[in-house]
């Protein structure tokens, strides 16, 4: 029996994805399996690993059931995860505690003085402040713990029993692929030089490369082949990149989920505000990862469904589709609603996660539709602001590859080209991330010499949105009005979340 089916796996941040495909990328089945997010106070965030496996040992032998595909057919598997995540653990993989997932951002002082130390603007989602919040707070478990990894680190590990960095994933944590380091002088400068020697960095390997085959346990839960080869993947979003058909300089990757991160291949990197992370060769040898992204997206209609829609689950139709049909029927700016998008802080271009999302117009006018269409509108606004730092660095924006939630709305995806401006290409597999896996795992079993070969071979775009010129000139005068609000009210909201912080007991 040929061994002609390649296996991508997104492990996201709602729950664990998995496609089959063939050797041409065509999805052969897919299935889903969420998790949990816990949220034990505003700006926190965190999942248990164990939940993580449940969740693609579920999605795993539910797509194999579905599609009938015998696991000896099997060739390669990859994962594509989020990122920054921080996984505090044991040699043999055990958790001391839950991970702290990307969205948690609980380290806005750590990241302050970080930049007051190496004047290094950190993201609080990223991994130093994370680790030096952990090492300030909870100082049993830094100490417990052997390795210091991220959720696609430990996957690997529970998936081939290696103890491995990848230089995709690592990008964020410092590691410099052509000088094959991390910033130790940067950690020694924060206070963690001690960290350095519990990260996994037994072995490297960059995004494609073969690490080896399941072990017999995992292989056996999963209800595959022991044979089965495990390539290297990395972050959700620049594996999604792939997935997306980009492949090279020229076009943006939007890859939209619970947060939307737009991406650019490029020669040199664009920003600088930190430099530890600029990360050479991480994706594609030779190219940079320029990106800009908005920490709340997805995450924030997920919530209106679940607070505001609860009376539209279990009907006929999902509540998005009848959400969509009610605000397609409404004027551009929902009668005045302007939403911003920071529910979680902001990442680009601010770096503020002391600020939270608002929304400003409600009348006794308002509906349910109106706020829903407001809140596309108010991420679409967010989104545009990412592409026009790119433009502002000299790279014209003139396609934008989508993939994700926002990609199967067609009312959300022409309100983004005509905020932006811009036409929208949409892969004819929504699962970029899924795709984007199956293509590393192409390259590592040798289906393929390169990503670029195996992308430009297995994505297809099927649907394109061109901006409505009208429509534009109508966005183009409220999205001036949603840039204006963090210069004008920054100050404010950043004193009143702290002064709610104040209030909170124990603070």
């Amino acid at each position: 029996m040929s061994r002609d089916v390649l296996v991508g796996i997104d492990g996201g941040t709602g729950g664990v994805r998995v496609g089959l495909y063939g050797l041409d990328g065509r999805q052969l089945g897919f299935a889903s399996t969420d998790y949990r997010t816990r949220h034990e106070q505003p700006g926190w965030a965190e999942q248990s690993p164990a939940d993580w496996w449940s969740a693609l040992v579920a999605s795993m032998r539910e797509v194999m059931a579905k599609t009938g595909v015998p696991k000896e057919r099997i060739l390669a598997l990859a994962t594509g995860t989020t990122s920054c995540s921080v996984v505090l653990c044991k040699r043999d993989g055990t958790p001391v505690r839950d991970c702290l997932i990307w969205m948690d951002v609980r380290a806005s002082r750590e990241v302050i003085d970080i930049a007051e130390r190496t004047g290094e603007k950190l993201s609080a989602e990223w991994m130093p402040g994370k680790l030096l919040w952990l090492k300030r707070h909870e100082r049993e478990h830094y100490d417990e713990a052997e390795v210091f990894c991220e959720y696609q680190d430990w996957l690997t590990h529970r998936l081939t029993g290696v103890w491995s960095i990848n230089v995709n994933n690592s990008v964020n944590w410092g590691y410099n692929a052509r000088e094959g380091r991390f910033a130790e002088e940067f950690y020694e400068a924060i206070g963690l030089a001690d960290a350095v020697a519990k990260f996994p960095k037994d072995r490297v390997f960059a995004v494609g490369d073969p690490i080896g085959t399941l072990t017999p346990e995992a292989a056996d839960e999963l209800g595959l082949d022991p044979e089965t080869l495990v390539a290297q993947g990395g972050i959700d979003s620049s594996i999604g990149v792939l997935g997306m058909g980009v492949c090279g300089p020229g076009h943006v990757a939007l890859i939209t989920g619970s947060s939307n991160l737009a991406m650019l291949l490029v020669e040199e990197p664009l920003f600088h505000e930190a430099t530890i992370n600029l990360g050479p060769d991480n994706l594609l040898k030779g190219y940079y990862t320029s990106y800009r992204g908005q920490v709340s997206s997805g995450s924030i209609m997920r919530w209106f469904r679940r607070e505001f829609c609860r009376d539209l689950e279990g009907g006929a139709e999902s509540p998005f589709d009848v959400l969509n049909r009610e605000a397609g029927k409404l004027p551009i700016g929902s009668d005045g609603l302007v939403v911003l998008d920071y529910w979680q802080g902001n990442r680009h271009p601010h770096l503020d996660f002391n600020v939270r999302g608002m929304i400003y117009g409600l009348s006794l006018h308002h509906t349910r539709a109106h706020l829903y269409r407001a809140l596309m509108e108010g991420i679409a606004y967010g989104t545009e602001n990412l592409l026009r730092q790119f433009r502002e660095n000299g790279v014209p924006v003139r396609e934008v590859n989508v993939a994700g939630g926002t990609a199967n709305s067609d009312l959300f995806m022409q309100i983004h080209a005509d905020v932006s401006n811009t036409a929208f290409n949409v892969p004819a597999d929504h699962q970029a991330v899924c795709l984007g896996a199956a293509i590393c795992a192409a390259k590592a079993a040798g289906v393929y010499p390169s990503l670029q070969d195996g992308t430009r071979a297995m994505v297809r775009i099927a649907k394109r949105y061109e901006p409505i010129p009208g429509n534009h000139e109508r966005y183009k005068a409220i999205f001036e009005q949603y840039r204006r609000i963090y210069p004008e009210f920054g100050h404010w909201m950043r004193e009143t979340t702290e002064l709610y912080m104040r209030s909170r007991p124990g603070h």
